[in-house]
């Protein structure tokens, strides 16, 4: 139970649009780098994972990039109780540090020629650190962007989160359209592809010095007693069912996502045989339109409902991804995968710019960020950054270029399935997590 800690209230934010500008600032680090690591695949495949099957190399490539993920629990559990028991600020720090390590360790790694089966080694640690900040960073942020927002404006408050990564995007897009520009495409693949990891590295202290002028919550501040990481633990794992659900909500979020941004420039260039500037171009105009529709989902669901929203754009998904891709394939042209690109970046944003609202309410409060970030990073884990990996792995085996197509449909059934359990009956969310209550002793 939420209450004041002394006998004064907590000093209220000074600027939630100042406050949101601080919090969301590691987003963009974090998807900045994701989606390098994505776009350039086929040339940080070749300089750390070599082969002669370019598939091959490229599998390598997106796997470690799906290990990386896989360490998104661990960070979630770890640093979720780090952040339920210090406070959301001092979190948030901790987090883009070890964020910021992993970062740097790719862009200087040296490549497997220099310095042979050490190369691989290094890029995956700088990935599993990459892995287990992000497992709480988008939960840390969404939390406190819930924590400080106004009355009946939650949904609206934390699509900010998702809409913040959409910024790094379209910053990354429009640093490699320019170096696809500038340099002939056999230097970017030597080396070039270096270069927007070393300004993403230029860009962290300026992202330290907004991270640490970052109020606490006042929600935070207002507890009577902040949980030990025992009770966070114990406490997440008698609640294994709302995560579970959490997950299953979050897995449409995750999967059009990482395809839209992470898997589409390789798909435009490898499948569909397009330009580079071509899928570049086509990945800068989705950022846009995902900054766009992200607080539109959430201001929607925030008047109608979380559930009519997130039914509605997981029944379209699944009615429409395989055909959708299928008339991409049979013909492609620019045209057609930005049409396609569209669909999917108004299905991810309205759906993701809920689901942040719906989550946040639907996990219990005292372990808000643990449960919120262990929901997520198992969703982005098991399915989201796995995404570029099931895809070509599924065109591989199939030989159907729209089989990716699937795999989105798969993720908008437990899409339906999760709402139609949490939110049973009405649209308000039925409780689903067990009775465990909030520690009320002193502090």
């Amino acid at each position: 139970m939420a209450g004041p800690a002394t006998s004064t209230n907590p000093p209220a934010i000074k600027s939630r649009i100042g406050a949101i500008l601080r919090a969301t600032s590691g987003n963009f680090l974090e998807q900045f780098d994701f989606f390098l690591f994505g776009f350039y695949a086929a040339a940080i495949g070749k300089a750390f994972f070599p082969s002669t099957n370019e598939t091959a190399s490229l599998l390598n490539t997106f796997g470690v990039f799906w290990l990386g993920a896989l360490m998104r629990p661990v960070g979630a559990i770890v640093l979720g109780a780090y952040i339920d028991r210090i406070g959301r600020r001092q979190g948030l720090i901790v987090t883009l540090g070890i964020m910021a390590i992993g970062t740097v360790v790719i862009a200087f790694c040296p490549s497997y020629a220099t310095i042979g089966i050490a190369a691989p080694v290094i890029v995956l640690i700088g990935r599993l650190l990459q892995g287990f900040s992000a497992g709480v960073e988008l939960g840390g942020v969404s939390v406190y962007l819930a924590e400080i927002s106004t009355p009946g404006n939650r949904g609206f408050y934390t699509s900010f989160q998702s809409s913040s990564q959409q910024v790094a995007i379209f910053v990354a897009s429009i640093l490699g359209y320019l170096l696809s520009e500038v340099m002939p495409a056999d230097t970017v693949a030597a080396w070039g592809w270096r270069i927007p990891f070393f300004v993403g590295c230029l860009i962290i202290p300026l992202i330290f010095v907004l991270r640490r002028t970052l109020e606490e919550t006042p929600a935070f501040l207002a507890m009577k007693k902040h949980p030990t990481a025992s009770e966070v633990f114990a406490s997440a794992l008698a609640n294994w069912r709302i995560v579970l659900l959490g997950m299953m909500i979050a897995i449409l979020t995750t999967t059009t996502f990482y395809f839209v941004t992470v898997y589409t420039p390789t798909f435009g260039k490898t499948v569909l045989k397009l330009s580079t500037q071509d899928a570049l171009l086509v990945t800068l105009l989705v950022a846009v339109t995902n900054f766009f529709w992200n607080p539109v989902g959430g201001a929607l669901s925030d008047r109608i409902g979380r559930k009519p929203v997130l039914i509605t754009i997981a029944c379209l998904s699944l009615a429409t991804a395989y055909p959708a891709l299928h008339w991409l394939v049979a013909a492609p042209t620019f045209g057609k995968l930005l049409a396609v690109e569209m669909m999917f970046s108004f299905y991810f944003g309205v759906y993701s710019g809920t689901m942040l609202g719906a989550l946040v309410e639907i996990v219990p409060a005292h372990v808000r960020t643990t449960c919120f970030s262990l929901a997520f990073a198992l969703a982005a884990a098991l399915f989201g950054t796995f995404t570029p990996f099931a895809s070509t792995w599924l065109i591989e085996r199939t030989g159907d270029k729209a089989s990716p197509g699937f795999w989105l449909m798969f993720a908008a059934l437990l899409g339906i399935i999760a709402a139609s359990t949490v939110y049973r009956g009405g649209g308000k969310a039925v409780p689903t997590y067990d009775a465990v209550p909030e520690p009320v002793a002193g502090h």
